[in-house]
């Protein structure tokens, strides 16, 4: 039996898999050593008595109501900025590719260096100018609008460029095709480009989108505000001086948002599939649909069809006009 092959790397062979089982042995040993002895150093400092984790893990401890009311509300300010982060990025991010696409090679250049200049701008960064320099300019906003206007300069960016990938991996009859049978060049990006970007590229959006909600905690250290989780937690570590039990507990929170944001979008995505392969006639093929357009036109007007204005350059120099 031949071995498998691969385009990426060649297939292993007897001691390459050898060697791959012993390193894979000697990482996990190295690993579990590592991690007896963090927890040996734990239970000698006394991390693991139950004083430090009833608070936060005993409904019946006195102050577990307390403890969590304050987790409820880092929960919400946390949730609220991603949420509002998200959706002007996503809007924003939008009319930032649709922009782009339809602005001629030289009228795009600004746009194009805005995009990188964002693009390469660390994030703390932009929230830390956007909570500095707006109230300098006289723009009063909390915390929470200073957290969220930093996500979505660096965010919007990054998501306009995702699409703009999604856009040009599609072929390039999908445009000829909305040309052909009439549309302008801002409908056929809208109705026929960006949704099929959207749905090609949902996997990177996704990832994205986890990226928002964990950038939510650098507020923690630019900002005084507003109260998201990180910084109730370390109001919280402070208090009962367990910062082991805390920033787990965290860390099990962010995991459960962002898996159940990952579950959204995979929910989303069956949903678009299915709706897509139960409907195979209701979204005639546009490449086809065009031909036919084409067709009937030249049968009506003899020679002048295939000559018609599909064939000229419209003045962006994005290719056939209407």
């Amino acid at each position: 039996m031949s071995a498998p092959t691969s385009v990426l790397y060649d297939a292993p062979g007897p001691k390459a898999i050898r060697r791959s089982r012993l390193l894979s042995v000697v990482s996990v040993v190295v690993f579990v050593v590592l991690l007896g002895l963090a927890l040996l150093r734990l239970y000698r400092q006394g991390q693991f008595e139950a004083d430090l984790w009833s608070p936060l893990f005993w409904p019946g401890d006195e102050q577990f109501p307390a403890v969590w009311g304050r987790i409820g509300t880092g929960v919400y300010y946390t949730l609220l900025a991603a949420v509002l982060a998200i959706a002007f990025s996503l809007v924003i991010g939008t009319l930032i590719t649709t922009s782009r696409l339809m602005l001629g090679r030289t009228s795009r250049l600004p746009l194009v260096l805005l995009i990188e200049i964002l693009r390469g701008t660390p994030v703390i960064v932009l929230i830390f100018f956007s909570g500095k320099f707006l109230p300098a300019v006289g723009v009063d906003l909390s915390n929470l609008w200073y957290l969220v206007i930093g996500l979505v300069l660096y965010n919007c960016v990054v998501i306009a460029e995702i699409l703009r990938a999604g856009v040009a991996a599609l072929p390039r009859g999908q445009s000829e095709a909305g040309l052909a049978i009439g549309l302008t060049r801002s409908q056929t990006v809208l109705s026929i480009q960006l949704p099929q970007a959207f749905r090609l590229m949902l996997p990177a959006l996704i990832s994205q989108l986890v990226v928002i909600v964990k950038d939510t905690s650098l507020a923690y250290f630019v900002l005084t505000g507003p109260e998201e989780l990180l910084r109730i937690a370390r109001q919280l570590r402070n208090f009962f001086d367990n910062p082991v039990q805390i920033y787990l507990l965290v860390a099990i929170i962010f995991i459960l948002v962002n898996t159940l944001l990952s579950r959204l979008a995979v929910f989303a995505e069956r949903k678009l599939s299915e709706s897509r392969a139960g409907a195979p006639d209701a979204e005639p093929d546009l490449a086809e649909n065009a031909d036919q357009i084409v067709d009937a036109d030249s049968a009506t007007h003899g020679s002048r069809g295939p000559a018609r204005d599909t064939h000229e350059e419209d003045p962006a120099g994005h290719g056939p006009a209407r």
